[in-house]
């Protein structure tokens, strides 16, 4: 239930965004300097900037710390997934293969024992 759940976070977290992100690039191509005009235009926007990219700086902490931790592979993927879609990608699909991780460790902690 918890794997499906962030499966479904990882399709919402891809979609949502993109439906912003993709007519902006039909009109206006990939303009950087025009994207973060628009993003730092003013202090509400600037807010979710500011904590986009705080939240991005913590999730790479997170992915590298935990995933090393707990052995994990490839984990580039979660930040090519945050930096090409965002925290709202990155954190779930982490978390899910996360779980995989720790489902597959206790399989083989109930063998051993």
């Amino acid at each position: 239930m918890l794997q499906t759940t962030y499966l479904i976070l990882c399709i919402l977290g891809t979609i949502l965004p993109y439906s912003q992100f993709v007519p902006f690039l039909i009109e206006n191509g990939l303009d950087l300097k025009l994207f973060f005009e628009q993003l730092f235009i003013n202090r509400i926007s600037s807010f979710f900037g500011m904590d986009l990219i705080v939240s991005s700086l913590v999730l790479w902490v997170f992915v590298f710390w935990e995933g090393s931790r707990l052995g994990m592979k490839n984990m580039w993927v979660y930040i090519t997934s945050n930096l090409l879609v965002g925290v709202s990608l990155g954190l779930p699909l982490f978390l899910l293969m996360r779980q995989h991780k720790l489902e597959e460790i206790a399989k083989k902690e109930h063998l051993i024992t």
